[in-house]
């Protein structure tokens, strides 16, 4: 038999290596070029290099800079189109070209919605998220609120309060109302933040609300009178600048909301 710590086969390496076991070492992840161009304007915008409404160096120019053929780039500012980051426009003149763009906060709800889809988060891992989420809200909105968002948000519990309102209306209501809530704070990562969680979870939860029956205790009448209720007392306490109890009151109706469309499950 061959000794192969003598005589190992081509490519292999066997015995320690400068005083290491060679099982401690581990292939390398494999790089596609696309994802180094990603990184490195990731990385120009972190430093404050880039900055939104300033325009990318033109592909072929970039590319050069880079050191890196043209379809990478291409792949890399089209990932980045698709997260909203920048924008690309064809043609000369100062709208031409590739912009750093501010990143909507629908951009980040399309992103959670996949996650969310796919099982990334358990649904417990989103109730106590929002109920943290929105407790910090909502005593904000107690101390900043201004009358617009205040208004916004009687507004869309009057709506609410109409006997005809349909499931998928009335949801639509929730997240107006909530989302009216963050606003009213003045913190906007929490806004987008909240827009963000409400709109990755909006068709899941309406397709629980929807199979909730018309009758019996965990009727969909029923769990609409009680959140009709609840949203009346969240926003009396924001109105009344009643910071603790507004969070406490919150942090009851999410959780109630959720029990009830588990028991619909």
């Amino acid at each position: 038999m061959a000794d192969l710590t003598r005589n190992p086969p081509d490519g292999a390496v066997s015995g320690p290596v400068h005083g290491r076991r060679t099982d401690e070492w581990t292939p390398v992840s494999r790089v596609r070029t696309y994802e180094l161009v990603l990184q490195s304007i990731e990385a120009q915008i972190i430093s404050g290099a880039l900055r939104a409404g300033e325009r990318l160096p033109p592909e072929r120019e970039l590319a050069e800079l880079l050191g890196v053929s043209r379809p990478a780039v291409r792949e890399a500012l089209r990932v980045l189109e698709a997260q909203g980051v920048v924008r690309s426009q064809v043609g000369q003149g100062p709208g031409s070209g590739t912009t750093i763009d501010r990143v909507p906060s629908d951009a980040l709800a399309r992103l959670l919605r996949l996650h969310v889809a796919l099982g990334s988060f358990p649904l417990e891992d989103v109730i106590e998220t929002r109920v943290t989420l929105e407790r910090s809200i909502v005593v904000l909105a107690c101390r900043n609120a201004p009358s617009q968002d205040l208004a916004r948000m009687r507004a869309a519990l009057l709506a609410m309060d109409e006997p005809e309102v349909d499931r998928e209306a009335f949801n639509q209501l929730d997240i107006d109302f909530h989302v009216a809530l963050a606003d009213a704070g003045g913190n906007r990562l929490m806004s987008d933040m909240t827009r963000a969680i409400r709109e990755s979870v909006r068709i899941p939860f309406l397709a629980a609300v929807a199979a909730m029956p018309e009758t019996g205790e965990d009727s969909w009448p029923r769990v609409l009178d009680g959140l009709r209720v609840e949203h009346h007392a969240v926003f009396a306490a924001v109105e009344a600048g009643q910071a603790e109890q507004a969070a406490d009151l919150l942090a009851t109706h999410i959780r109630s909301f959720y029990a009830d469309l588990t028991i619909a499950h």
